[in-house]
């Protein structure tokens, strides 16, 4: 245990303690972003170990990418039309419903003279332009180096991909990316970077996640299709979409990410971040998730350029505790950012293997005939866009609709009911914290010397999680008449709330007297350490402001408090001396406390928090404090607090309408049979009448 020199002073009770210590790691680090030269990733050592990440992981991913709870499926209504012959196989156009008024546009490719069942391949492009449509370039440079073996090929490589699939009597679809070829109700990039959006996780890469899930979908109703061999497979950002989809839809057999997955740059477009997709994880670890389903992978000239050695060995260990090992490859080929010809063929021969196209001999590409591009357009005279077809605007304003309807047909109603909504809260919670209540063990302690005077105890302790580099401010103070009853103590001033010249508030006297101890906890930017700048979260690469560049990598500031106030009760309930141990927050840390409060489970008998007044509808700037992705689309802070029925819960200073959509923190209360363990009031409490709650 790495420990700090703490030089302590009480003068007296209620002067501050002075302490020499190394900073928090937070106040001086620089956020993590997308682009660092290396993400590292170390795998759980045992089978065991990793069992128990993967659904924490996943959940995470889920919420993510605003799956968690799944949103509504509405009917396809796909349209397939235009047949073009080849030799081969046919490629038809479509579009289909994704959410109400917005639609995936693509080619479907199926194989001619084929019968039975027939696997099929989702195929997503990258940050090409007009990818699906491209027009024609010149080919010297492939030809020369190899990358492409015919002129046809390299003009239209993504066609090429499609065709042999094809031939090889696979059902692909070739899917457009929002805002490119045929998608063009939203403009790439587009639309969803205001905070509204951002507080409903309502994202640009999460609208492409669920196209994907909706193709798997529409592939499925073929009735030529083999549920049981859907693959996928994309080069770049289509690789993102690649690794991502088979994480969270175990429908998807095989998946094949070319030139993305790395230990290094994770995904530079806005289409490739969203809050909580990497804190406190890695494309690899993502991309483990899919385990012990296959992957492969391939690396060039660019950020995958290590794959083989970085990104692919971790993996390995990972398919090793599934004896599962020759279902994960990677292979670097020397050639710029691409899906060439050779590592197209790298795919063709991963797919054979583990989607069973039944090719005995290693498959080369064969030349084909490709489509003028203006040919493969999904619309036209007969098949107009529908008029319905939302933009972004109109298609946020359905999201949210869709969102109120769930929150709403979830309201609990009986003790079934409230595990339902509470699993699917507490594990939207975990995720926006990126956090959990830590084992004792897991807390590093620095103690100062205790002082004891006219029968009180005092004592100054740093605390961090291991290795992790916090220095979390607390004090505790009893008096000798202490009964193993404790409070954790939140208040903005931190130490200070807890005297007035040299003696106890009176709401601190009033629970010394009974017998109670005290820890009070300065989290994170608060107390003495509540002045300086936070960066903003609202990150820029290039000209593109996008906040999920900060919250995709880094926690929210009021998760950060979170944390440390979570580090402050697993502390105090390792202690085998507290025998109960109640929670409490003053003013603006009162919503603090309510969101660590619902990761706490058993730990905390009652709670009181001062609510301040607060909404998280009055959240409108990234750099708000309390800016936290996603808490409006979980009811706000009396939906993320329903989690802690039924145990006691009082709230004050809880001046809003109602208490979020449907009433979810009474109805979570009421379903839990326990209605009168909630009390609520609009006005401010007195802290000495708050005190007498605690105690009673």
């Amino acid at each position: 245990m790495n420990r700090i020199i703490v030089t302590l002073v009480i003068a007296a009770l209620g002067t501050l303690p002075i302490v020499a210590q190394e900073k928090d790691r937070r106040l001086t680090e620089k956020p993590k972003h997308y682009n660092l030269p290396y993400h590292p990733w170390t795998p759980p050592t045992t089978k065991e170990a990793w069992e128990a990440r993967k659904p924490i992981l996943k959940e995470q991913l889920l919420v993510a990418q605003g799956m968690w709870p799944m949103p509504e499926k509405v009917a396809l209504n796909a349209v397939v039309h235009g047949k073009i012959e080849r030799d081969g196989y046919t490629v038809e156009k479509v579009f289909f419903v994704s959410h109400p008024g917005h639609y995936v546009t693509g080619n479907l490719y199926r194989p001619t003279g084929k019968t039975g069942k027939l696997p099929a391949v989702l195929y997503a492009h990258g940050h090409w332009t007009d990818a699906r449509l491209s027009t024609a370039k010149s080919w010297d440079n492939d030809k020369k180096t190899g990358a492409e073996a015919t002129e046809e090929s390299s003009k239209y490589f993504h066609q090429a991909g499609c065709a042999m699939l094809a031939r090889l009597g696979c059902v692909v679809f070739h899917l457009d990316m929002v805002g490119n070829s045929d998608s063009k109700q939203i403009t790439h990039r587009e639309g969803f970077k205001d905070v509204d959006a951002q507080l409903r996780l309502q994202t640009f890469m999460n609208l492409q996640t669920w196209n994907c899930v909706r193709t798997v979908d529409f592939l499925l109703s073929l009735e030529q299709v083999d549920p049981n061999r859907i693959g996928i497979t994309g080069a770049s950002g289509g690789g993102t979409q690649s690794f991502l989809l088979a994480a969270v839809d175990e429908r998807v057999a095989a998946s094949f990410p070319a030139v993305m997955v790395s230990a290094s740059m994770q995904g530079g477009c806005i289409c490739e971040n969203t809050a909580y997709l990497r804190t406190g994880t890695t494309n690899i670890e993502l991309t483990a998730l899919i385990a012990p389903r296959p992957v492969g992978m391939t690396g060039a000239n660019d950020w995958t350029k290590e794959i083989e050695t970085k990104g692919l060995p971790e993996l390995k260990q990972i398919y090793k505790m599934y004896v599962a090992e020759d279902k994960v490859m990677a292979k670097y080929l020397s050639f710029p950012h691409n899906y060439n010809q050779p590592s197209r063929e790298v795919m063709y021969n991963f797919f054979n293997k583990h989607l069973g196209f039944g090719q005995t001999a290693t498959i080369t590409e064969k030349p084909f005939t490709p489509v003028d591009p203006k040919q493969l357009s999904v619309y036209d005279a007969d098949h107009p866009l529908p008029k319905d077809a939302a933009n972004a605007a109109l298609l946020k304003k359905t999201l949210t609709m869709g969102q109120e309807k769930q929150l709403q047909a979830l309201l609990p109603k009986d003790a079934a009911g409230l595990a339902k909504f509470q699993k699917i809260q507490h594990a939207a919670l975990r995720a926006m914290m990126t956090d959990q209540l830590p084992a004792g063990s897991d807390v590093e302690v620095v103690k100062g010397e205790k002082t004891e005077k006219d029968g009180l105890v005092a004592m100054e302790m740093i605390l961090s999680r291991k290795g992790q580099g916090e220095r979390v401010k607390t004090q505790i103070v009893h008096g000798k008449n202490f009964d193993g009853r404790g409070i954790i103590w939140v208040h903005p001033n931190g130490i200070r709330s807890l005297w007035n010249r040299g003696k106890l508030v009176p709401a601190a006297q009033t629970l010394v007297d009974k017998g109670t101890g005290i820890l009070v906890v300065e989290p994170f930017r608060s107390g003495f350490d509540a002045k300086g700048e936070w960066p903003t979260t609202n990150m820029k690469v290039g000209s593109l402001a996008y906040a999920g560049y900060y919250y995709g990598y880094n926690r929210a500031l009021v998760a950060e408090r979170v944390h440390d106030i979570l580090t402050a009760i697993a502390f105090a309930k390792s202690n085998d001396k507290v025998k109960s141990l109640h929670l409490v927050g003053f003013e603006k840390a009162g919503p603090w406390v309510l969101l660590a409060r619902g990761l706490c489970g058993d730990a905390i008998e009652r709670t009181a928090a001062d609510l301040n007044g607060f909404r998280f509808e009055q959240v409108k700037d990234f750099d708000d404090e309390m800016m936290l992705p996603g808490a409006l689309k979980y009811g706000g802070m009396p939906g993320l607090a329903a989690v802690i029925a039924p145990h006691e819960l009082f709230l004050h200073n809880a001046k809003m309408t109602g208490t979020g959509p449907g009433g979810l923190l009474q109805a979570a209360y009421r379903a839990s049979g326990q209605p009168k363990r909630l009390e609520r009031q609009e006005d401010k409490a007195d802290a000495v009448d708050v005190a007498n709650w605690l105690l009673r």
